[in-house]
């Protein structure tokens, strides 16, 4: 049954400037967003700083990753405990804190210590800074509010590598760190003026730290299986197997306790909300699609065209900006527009770049990017507003904190999913490719034969004896198999990209439309 009751306003004074508010929270996740990705282009000059090998050198994006889906679904309950406000803020002060210990790190392990310390944090500022928009702005507005974060959400991926590339280039990886610093102290005293005060609750419920402890357990365990599992082959590794059973036993055993609690640290039974449920999903395949291109366009880049890391940021720099312009756009658009409308046409818009993307060749210039990553940036925003909208518009605005806390969740989760399986489809197709070219050219090819000899002739020209000269000639010749293989490996994975997101279409008829006023449908 559903009955229609009027939602309290917002805790916010009457005099808060809301746009203020907008400004404050989104410094805060934006910087949050771009650390996700800005780490990423510095690896090598970090691995060569603090002597570690390539393996060791990943924990610092693994170790971030683990200790921001792990705060992700605590957000909301952080929030209601300490104040959304404390909270924020906190969030906000740790996060410049552990900025500054990475940026001050002299080994690795007191880098990975200050990363987890800066996923924690992080974690609090993105799902916090979209709840805290949901409940300042009317519903009539709420269009405009998301199209603001979402232009930070879907920018800052692409900013990290262009402003990390720069900074690496031209500066030193540390700075990548500590660039942080005069950012985040003009956020916390923003902060600190714009949010509202909190309501300080009357009763503090009692801690449930063996479902925290769980939720660690389980989440963490998923995180660092999707971050390591290609690298140490998957389920041929036991450490990998160890991480697959903990996650189970630790999600099963999470999920069980709260849903038998009174007081839940994180509140799963928001997803009885048909929308929240069915965006969940939808968001996920967002987060393959938008973290997965980002991750594989730069490595296409720099291991098939040889683009430095400075050149890769800039080649993404437009798209990332047009980003910001779409998102102006797709604000006006989808207030007056049914979201599932825009979300479709979003769709078809993201489907389409990727079946650009997937005609990338040895021959690609950064120029012939540019179309593609356009597109891309507005099929993407045509994705995520809406999707946000239809989402957690329909939900009560005092379940709107866990759905967005639960909401990003599904979006980073969504990322590290992409990222992993995109890896794992790129090397495996790729080695499938390269064994159907090599032997379909080295056996029964007379003119790739004819090559190889006329190759090794001009090496043994040069006083290469005859052994030597015909081992460098297959050299090369495997060189430009694997090069060709590469190429079309990227291809296989931007068409699986496409396919996944037509495939999840239909769940767009689960989702609700976002009601006008205050008056809000709650299901008993």
């Amino acid at each position: 049954m559903s009955t229609a009751v009027a939602l309290p306003e917002p805790l916010a004074a009457p005099k808060v400037n809301k746009w203020f508010v907008a400004a404050a929270v989104a410094l805060g996740a934006l910087m949050e967003i771009v650390d996700t990705s800005i780490v990423n282009v510095a690896l090598t000059q970090m691995q060569a700083s603090l002597g570690a090998t390539l393996s060791e050198i990943g924990w610092v994006i693994t170790s971030y990753g683990i200790a921001n889906v792990i705060i992700l679904p605590l957000s909301a309950w952080l929030g209601d405990r300490f104040g959304k406000k404390n909270y924020f803020i906190f969030s906000l002060i740790g996060f410049v804190v552990a900025s500054a210990l990475c940026g001050l790190a002299t080994t690795l392990p007191m880098l990975v210590a200050a990363r987890i310390l800066q996923g924690l944090t992080g974690g609090g500022l993105l799902a916090k800074a979209q709840a805290i928009l949901f409940e300042t702005f009317p519903r009539e507005e709420q269009a405009m509010a998301q199209g603001f974060f979402g232009a930070i959400a879907i920018a800052g991926p692409a900013i990290g590598p262009t402003l990390g590339g720069w900074i690496v280039t031209n500066v030193d990886w540390r700075w990548i760190f500590f660039i942080n610093l005069p950012i985040g102290v003009i956020g916390v005293f923003m902060c600190m003026a714009a949010l509202p005060r909190d309501v300080e609750q009357r009763v503090k419920k009692r801690v449930d730290w063996i479902a925290i402890l769980m939720l660690a357990v389980g989440i963490g365990s998923f995180q660092a299986f999707l971050e390591e599992g290609n690298s140490e082959d998957w389920f041929d590794s036991p450490f990998i197997v160890a991480l697959g059973v903990s996650t189970v036993v630790g999600i099963v055993a999470f999920v069980q306790r709260t849903l038998a609690s009174d007081a839940p640290v994180v509140d799963l039974r928001v997803l009885r909300y048909r929308s929240l449920a069915a965006g969940s999903v939808l968001s996920i395949v967002l987060g393959m699609a938008l973290y997965g291109g980002i991750f594989a366009i730069p490595i296409f880049a720099q291991t098939i065209l040889g683009f430095t890391s400075q050149q890769v940021g800039m080649m993404m720099l437009p798209s990332a900006l047009m980003s910001a312009v779409a998102m102006g756009l797709a604000s006006r658009i989808v207030g007056k527009l049914d979201p599932r409308i825009a979300l479709a046409c979003g769709a078809v818009i993201l489907t389409t770049s990727i079946f650009l993307l997937s005609n990338l060749t040895m021959n690609t210039s950064s120029g012939d990017f540019q179309l593609p990553l356009i597109i891309r940036s507005f099929g993407t925003v045509f994705m995520f507003l809406p999707l946000s909208l239809a989402a957690i518009g329909p939900i009560p605005k005092k379940d709107v904190a866990a759905a967005s806390g639960f909401y990003n969740l599904t979006r980073q989760l969504g990322g590290s999913i992409g990222v992993a399986a995109l890896t794992t489809l790129l090397a495996r197709r790729q080695s499938f490719h390269s064994a159907v070219i090599g032997e379909k050219l080295v056996s029964s090819d007379p003119e790739t034969l004819q090559r190889l000899e006329q190759i090794a002739q001009g090496f043994m020209a040069r006083g290469v004896d005859s052994t030597t000269a015909h081992q460098q000639a297959f050299a090369l010749l495997k060189g430009s198999i694997e090069r060709q293989a590469s190429v079309i490996s990227f291809s296989d994975t931007f068409w699986a990209t496409a396919v996944l997101i037509i495939c999840t279409l239909p769940l767009i008829l689960l989702l609700g439309k976002p009601q006008k006023g205050a008056a809000v449908a709650v299901d008993h």
